[in-house]
């Protein structure tokens, strides 16, 4: 299993994006404090600053970092469009290089989700 923690400012409109937007599963939710998501193999975890073990483990955590995951699209332009026409943020604009391009998308508390779509071999 594979697992990220995400602080985030509140838990109920970062369980509608990730679940809306993303198309993860919601496998928990404590409303205000603490949710469980997955997709693909990956859990997600959401809690707000304050709430549960994240809080002591080390520090002060808030949201909004450069910390992230990725998730991998066949076709990137229509997975922006597609965004963008519900409603999303990104942060910059799509970057490439020789392993693919990418572009870095915002939940509702800042942080960021790697959009990837694979260069082509040839």
């Amino acid at each position: 299993m594979a697992a990220v923690r995400y602080i985030v400012s509140d838990i109920a409109p970062s369980v509608a994006f990730y679940r809306d937007m993303l198309s993860f599963e919601v496998d928990m939710e404590v409303p205000h404090q603490f949710a469980a998501l997955s997709r693909d193999g990956l859990t997600l975890f959401l809690n707000v600053p304050g709430q549960g073990s994240a809080g002591k483990a080390g520090g002060n955590p808030e949201p909004g970092g450069w910390n992230r995951f990725s998730l991998e699209t066949d076709d990137l332009d229509a997975t922006i469009e597609s965004l963008r026409d519900k409603g999303a943020s990104f942060r910059g604009e799509v970057a490439a290089g020789p392993g693919g391009r990418q572009i870095l998308l915002r939940d509702p508390s800042g942080n960021v989700v790697e959009l990837f779509e694979r260069a082509k071999a040839g």
